[in-house]
C-alpha cells in the first residue's frame, strides 16, 4: 500500500462524522444541530444499504476481490467499518443528550414514559387505544411460530418473555402508517415518540407474560444489487426488469442490527442467529434509532418558538423575476445560476417559455432524480401537448428513485414524450437539456443549452450547492445536438468539439489538461471542487503534479482516497472539506492561473462516474461567469467555519483564524439578500420613472383639451 492512499469506506465515515460534528458548533441554532444528528444516522443507514452491503456481496464471491489502493479485501474492509463505529455511536449518543438538553432550556423536551404526569398519562393511554390499539400486531416466536421477516430499518417492539417454564420472544412492528410522536398537553412544547409509547405497552399487549425485557430494534438490509445483464435479457421491458429488482431488494439479507439500550444476552443470541450476524455488526445505542422524525417535528413546533433556533429563511435571488424572456436574455449573453442563493425558478421559467414558444422545435432532457410533483415534468407535458418533440432519457437506476423515476416516465410517454430509459451497464447520470428554436424567416436553427452540475429537483435545489448554465452558443447547442443523438443511438464513443462525456473522453480529457499543469511545474496550478475522489488514476496523476511542484488545491465535501501533505509525495496538495448549511455539491475543474481552463460536470472523480456511467462537463467560455466561479471558489478558500483542513492522517482538523470567522456559506447567502434588494430596487425606479412619463403625459393631455375648451368657449 502507498502511503498517500486511504480507505474509502474508512474516508466516508470520517466525513460522516464530520456532518455529526456540525451539531457541536456554537454558531449552528439548537434545531438545526438535531437536524445534523439525524442526517448522521441517516447518511449511515444508506451506508450500510449500500456500501456495507457490496462488501457483503464481495465478500461471497470466490475469487477474493481487493481495493486496488488499500489491498485490503471486502472482509477486511467490513471488519475495519465495525471497529470504526461504536465510538462514533457513543459520540453521537453524547452529542445527541447535549442537543436535547439545549432544547429544553427553550422548552422543546421529548419526554419518556416515566417523566409524564398525570394528565400526560391520561392522553397518551387515550391515545393508544382510539389510534393504535387495533391496529397492533404481535406476534409469538416459538417452535410453532417462525421467525418473521423483520423489514429494512423498520422499528420494532421486541420482548424475552416468560410463561412457566416456557420462554419466548414476542415482537410488535412499529407500521409506518403510526404517527412518529405525539406532542403532549401542557405550557411546554413536549412530545413522546411512538416506539415509546408502544414500548411502553408490551406488558398489556402480552400480558399472559411474565417480560423478562424489552427493547425497540432495527435491522439493516443489503439494498445493492447486481444489473446482471442475463437476467434483463428476460425481461422485454425494461421497466418490468426493474420493477422486479426492487421487489428483490427488499428481502436481501441483514448486514446490521441496532438496538435502543442493550439487549438482554438470551435477545442478543437469539436475533443474532435468525439474521446471521455475528455479534460485532450489533450496536446497542441511548437515542432514537430512527431520526427521520426531526424534520417533521420541527414544522409542528410553533413559529414564535422555533425562529431563534433555526438559520434564518433563505431569500433566493430569481433573475426571471425581473426579465421579460429568459429566452432573449440567455441569447443575449450566458447565464450561470448557483443554487440554493439562485432560484431554479430561472431555469423553470425557461421551460415554461419555450414549452409556449411557436419558434421552439423540441426539447430534450437527462433525468436523475425529480421532486415531487414536479414542475419540469409538468412543462415537458406542455410542451409535448404544443406539438413540440420532447425526447427525455430517463435513468431507471438512481438508487433509491428507481419507482418514482418509474411512474415519472409512465407519465411522460402517456403525454406524447418520447421516453428512452438508458443503457444497462451506464447509468445516465449528465444533467443536460437541449432546447431547439427554427427562425421563421431564416428557416436556420439556433440552440439554448443547459448543463448543471445538479439534479432537475424544485426541492433539493433550494438544500444543495449547484451550478445550472444556460447558454445560446452556437457550438455547444450543435455539441448537445450530436450528444443527444448519439445518445438516442446508443453510441457511446461520440466526439465533440467542446463537451467531454464520460465513459470515452471525460476521464482522458481532464487527465490532458492536469498534464498540461504539470508540464509548468511550479508555475502550474489546479483547484478542484467535487465531492469524491477514489479514482486511482486521477490520484496518481495528482500526486505526479505534486512532486513537480504544482500546486493542488482540492474543496472534497465527502470521500478522498488521496491523503495530503506527505513528504516527496503529496506535500503541494491541500484537501479541504466544507460542511453546512446547505450540501456542497457543485463539480468545478480549473486549470492554470493566468487565463484558467475552467469545466463545470456532473461527474466526480469516482471510477464509476468517469468510467461506469454516461457524465457530461462543459468548458465555460464566457469570461464573466468564469471570474464569478472563480470569485466563488477563492471565498470557499478563505472559509474557516464550515471548512475543515484534511492532515495526512485523513483526519480533518480545524483551520486556525487569522482574523475574524468567515462562512462562504453565509457570504453567499448575504449576496443573495443583496442582489435581491438591489435589483427590486432597479424595478422599483423603473415602475417610478414610468408613472411619471404616465403623469406628464397626462398633465398634456389635460392641458390640451383645456385649450379646446377654451376656444370653444370663445
Amino acid at each position: 500500500m502507498k502511503s498517500y492512499f486511504q480507505n474509502r469506506e474508512l474516508s466516508w465515515l470520517r466525513f460522516n462524522e464530520r456532518v455529526l460534528l456540525e451539531a457541536t458548533e456554537d454558531s449552528v441554532p439548537d434545531l438545526e444541530k438535531l437536524k445534523f444528528v439525524s442526517i448522521f444516522v441517516s447518511n449511515l443507514d444508506e451506508f450500510f444499504m449500500v456500501r456495507v452491503g457490496s462488501l457483503h456481496d464481495l465478500s461471497a464471491i470466490k475469487k477474493e476481490v481487493k481495493d486496488n489502493k488499500t489491498g485490503m479485501n471486502a472482509g477486511e474492509q467490513i471488519n475495519a467499518i465495525l471497529k470504526t463505529l461504536p465510538a462514533m455511536y457513543r459520540e453521537k449518543d453524547e452529542i445527541f443528550k447535549k442537543v436535547s438538553e439545549n432544547l429544553e432550556r427553550s422548552n422543546i423536551r421529548e419526554l419518556k414514559y416515566s417523566d409524564l404526569d398525570l394528565e400526560q398519562k391520561s392522553f397518551v393511554e387515550d391515545f393508544y387505544i382510539k389510534r393504535i390499539d387495533q391496529l397492533v400486531s404481535p406476534q409469538i416466536v416459538d417452535i410453532n411460530h417462525p421467525f418473521p421477516f423483520l423489514e429494512n430499518t423498520k422499528l420494532y417492539a421486541f420482548a424475552n418473555l416468560e410463561k412457566g417454564k416456557e420462554k419466548v420472544f414476542g415482537i410488535v412492528p412499529i407500521r409506518n402508517t403510526y404517527p412518529k410522536y405525539l406532542i403532549l398537553p401542557g405550557e411546554n412544547f413536549e412530545y413522546i415518540l411512538i416506539e415509546e409509547i408502544i414500548l411502553n405497552q408490551i406488558n398489556q399487549i402480552f400480558k399472559e407474560y411474565k417480560i423478562l425485557s424489552k427493547n425497540i430494534i432495527k435491522v439493516t438490509r443489503n439494498t445493492d444489487f447486481v444489473d446482471d445483464r442475463d437476467t434483463w435479457e428476460e425481461f422485454d421491458d425494461y421497466r418490468e426488469y426493474m420493477k422486479s429488482i426492487l421487489k428483490k431488494r427488499k428481502r436481501l439479507n441483514v448486514v446490521r442490527l441496532e438496538s435502543q439500550g442493550k439487549l438482554s444476552k438470551q435477545s442478543l443470541s437469539f436475533l443474532l442467529e435468525k439474521n446471521e450476524l455475528t455479534e460485532d455488526a450489533y450496536f446497542p445505542i441511548d437515542s432514537p434509532l430512527n431520526m427521520q422524525y426531526v424534520f417533521d417535528l420541527i414544522k409542528d413546533i410553533p413559529k414564535a418558538i422555533k425562529s431563534k433556533l433555526l438559520y434564518k429563511d433563505l431569500i433566493q435571488y430569481n433573475p426571471a423575476d425581473f426579465s421579460k424572456s429568459i429566452i432573449e436574455d440567455v441569447r443575449h449573453k450566458d447565464r450561470i445560476l448557483s443554487y440554493p442563493y439562485d432560484s431554479m425558478d430561472t431555469f423553470l421559467s425557461l421551460l415554461k417559455e419555450a414549452a409556449n414558444d411557436p419558434d421552439c422545435k423540441s426539447i430534450k432532457i437527462t433525468i436523475y432524480r425529480l421532486a415531487k410533483n414536479s414542475k419540469v415534468v409538468r412543462y415537458l407535458t406542455e410542451a409535448a401537448q404544443n406539438g413540440k418533440e420532447v425526447t427525455v432519457f430517463v435513468e431507471l437506476k438512481a438508487r433509491f428513485d428507481e419507482e418514482s423515476n418509474i411512474n415519472y416516465a409512465n407519465i411522460l410517454y402517456e403525454e406524447g414524450c418520447n421516453i428512452i430509459y438508458g443503457f444497462n451497464k451506464y447509468k445516465m447520470h449528465s444533467k443536460i437539456c437541449l432546447i431547439t428554436f427554427r427562425n421563421p424567416r431564416t428557416e436556420n436553427l439556433n440552440y439554448i443549452t443547459q448543463i448543471g452540475t445538479g439534479n432537475y429537483n424544485e426541492s433539493t435545489a433550494k438544500q444543495y450547492t449547484d451550478f445550472s448554465l444556460m447558454t445560446a452558443n452556437p457550438e455547444i447547442g450543435l455539441d448537445a445536438t450530436d450528444f443527444f443523438k448519439n445518445m438516442s443511438i446508443g453510441n457511446l464513443d461520440g466526439k465533440y468539439m467542446h463537451l467531454l462525456q464520460s465513459p470515452t473522453t471525460l476521464k482522458t480529457g481532464l487527465m490532458h489538461r492536469v498534464e498540461k499543469e504539470i508540464a509548468k511545474g511550479e508555475d502550474g496550478y489546479i483547484l478542484c471542487k467535487f465531492n469524491s475522489l477514489t479514482d486511482k488514476d486521477f490520484i496518481e496523476k495528482f500526486i505526479e503534479a505534486s512532486q513537480k511542484g504544482v500546486k493542488v488545491d482540492l474543496i472534497i465535501r465527502g470521500i478522498s482516497c488521496l491523503l495530503p501533505g506527505i513528504k516527496n509525495q503529496s506535500e503541494n496538495i491541500r484537501i479541504r472539506s466544507i460542511v453546512g448549511r446547505f450540501l456542497e455539491h457543485p463539480r468545478v475543474y480549473v486549470f492554470g492561473k493566468k487565463d484558467p481552463m475552467m469545466y463545470i460536470s456532473s461527474a466526480d472523480l469516482m471510477t464509476r462516474n468517469t468510467e461506469n456511467r454516461v457524465e457530461i462537463a462543459t468548458p465555460i467560455l464566457d469570461s464573466e461567469i468564469k471570474e464569478r466561479i472563480l470569485k466563488y471558489l477563492e471565498v470557499q478558500m478563505k472559509d474557516n467555519v464550515g471548512a475543515r483542513l484534511m492532515n495526512s492522517s485523513g483526519e480533518y482538523e480545524k483551520i486556525e483564524e487569522c482574523g475574524e470567522k468567515f462562512s462562504s456559506q453565509g457570504y453567499f447567502v448575504r449576496e443573495g439578500e443583496e442582489k435581491n434588494f438591489s435589483a427590486r430596487s432597479k424595478a422599483d425606479e423603473v415602475i417610478v420613472k414610468r408613472e411619471k412619463i404616465k403623469g406628464k403625459e397626462k398633465v398634456k393631455k389635460e392641458s390640451f383639451f383645456d385649450k379646446l375648451l377654451k376656444i370653444f368657449k370663445k
